[in-house]
């Protein structure tokens, strides 16, 4: 077996249903709270009380850093999943298992407990805040989602185990999906691990599958990056392609196999927000796009974290006047990125009806695409697929470059494109897509474990 965490809200039954699990695989149960209860010779209320909570969360994370790798059954703090450096430690070869519970069940489990309230609401409304709060982080959390509000400790752990030894995906779903992936392009070697992980029974029933959802994406660099990471952090997954021009065929065999995440690519980001269960509120929904999935509980969830990457190389340029080129899924999160940095934006697209479009969402300019030479901007980003295979032109003329312009081309396949060696000749400024990729990708990897990988550790697994 693979070391067993338990996550999820108090009142969840992390303590008892693990010591049942524990009986079941016969290896230790280890309670995190309990080991800080005996780190410190104080109860965790005395401790909220006297030191407060965040000298709690660092006692919490030296317990955590200090857990055993052996095989275990580890019960976790509730809040232990909001420190991305507890979940490094807790997913490295583990299997992690989010407990949930209904309000009423948590409810009537915790009223007589003497933890420290963590607000001052009312205990039910406590506990909605509390869990709403930390979702995602419970999401990012789990391998496998249980709701034990209707069972007992020893039947839900009974159960929990049944789906570790078999799977969560039926057969005829695991069928259905090698006969997905055998139709795309999907290389030798990773093909034959999908043979592997979608064979009945499968060889590992616990590995959890991600990958890119797109038309074409065989060129995607997401299968080196995140399998490498993988095996970095010691996570049981495996990435791959969903490549097909139907989205409604990747979205149902991505649900029927209990897929962990997608990265989303062209032509599918405002589309896929039709096959989802719900849009993150603060990005996503105002650009209406989505380039990450996350799968977790029966419900997919999309975000968008193109525009962390697109701004983050930008914050220089506060103010600047910027083009953007293009009007797709791309151009709504640049739009985004550039309005929220203050900029005078101006957008171009050849069909001109999809530019005015996009900049009355945003509350900026557009025009015909042959305007660009009157503009005369300090920044030009371009978020057309010109320059990617099949179609390598360049979306501009070098005769339209000079010197003061800074060119970001955030096609990032090949990592120099024809308008960013143009704009090197000229004297530009010029910003790859590969910093897009690396970025946007980063805040994917958090969504989908928790963890918060260096741009170091990244650039190691970039082809």
């Amino acid at each position: 077996m693979r070391r067993i965490v338990l996550t999820g809200y108090r009142g969840t039954g992390k303590t008892e249903v693990g010591k049942q699990l524990s009986k079941i695989y016969r290896v230790p149960f280890i309670d995190t709270d309990a080991l800080i209860e005996q780190k410190t010779g104080r109860s965790i209320p005395d401790i909220f009380h006297e030191d407060g909570e965040e000298r709690f969360r660092d006692i919490e994370r030296e317990v955590t850093a200090s857990l055993p790798t052996a095989d275990a059954v580890i019960g976790t703090g509730g809040g232990i999943v909001t420190d991305p450096r507890n979940m490094e430690k807790l997913r490295r070869g583990s299997t992690v298992i989010l407990l949930t519970a209904g309000i009423d069940t948590i409810e009537r489990r915790i009223s007589r407990s003497s933890r420290p309230p963590l607000t001052g609401l009312p205990l039910r409304e406590e506990i909605a805040v509390m869990m709403d709060r930390r979702r995602q982080n419970y999401y990012a959390s789990s391998d496998l989602c249980f709701d034990t509000s209707d069972t007992t400790a020893e039947i839900a752990a009974k159960k929990i185990a049944g789906l570790l030894q078999a799977g969560t995906a039926s057969p005829a779903a695991r069928t259905d999906a090698l006969a997905f992936f055998r139709s795309g392009r999907i290389p030798a070697p990773a093909l034959r691990r999908l043979e592997d992980l979608l064979h009945d029974p499968p060889a590992d029933p616990q590995t959890r599958i991600l990958g890119v959802a797109g038309y074409p994406c065989a060129h995607s660099k997401g299968p080196t990056l995140f399998n490498g990471l993988f095996a970095e952090y010691g996570l049981n997954n495996f990435y791959t392609l969903f490549e097909d021009p139907e989205l409604g065929q990747i979205m149902q065999v991505a649900r029927a196999i209990n897929a962990k995440g997608l990265s989303v690519t062209i032509p599918f980001k405002q589309d896929v927000i039709a096959f989802l269960d719900e849009v993150d509120e603060h990005a996503a929904q105002q650009i209406g796009a989505v380039n990450t999935v996350v799968f977790a509980c029966g419900s997919a969830i999309g975000y968008n974290t193109d525009w962390l990457g697109i701004r983050k190389p930008l914050v220089g340029m506060k103010g600047a006047k910027a083009v953007l080129l293009g009007a797709g899924g791309v151009a709504s999160a640049a739009a985004y990125a550039l309005t929220d940095l203050g900029m005078d934006v101006t957008i171009l697209n050849r069909t001109p009806e999809r530019a005015k479009d996009l900049a009355k969402r945003f509350d900026c300019r557009w025009a015909s695409w042959d305007t660009f030479d009157t503009l005369k901007p300090d920044l030009v980003v371009n978020t057309t697929p010109l320059g990617m295979e099949p179609d390598t032109r360049s979306p501009l003329a070098e005769s339209q470059l000079y010197p003061d312009l800074t060119v970001y081309d955030l096609v990032y396949t090949p990592p120099i494109t024809p308008l960013i060696e143009m704009a090197r000749a000229k004297g530009c400024t010029t910003i790859t897509g590969t910093g897009l990729f690396l970025e946007q990708a980063k805040e994917q990897f958090y969504l989908w474990f928790g963890i918060d990988v260096p741009e170091e550790t990244m650039r190691k697994y970039l082809p």
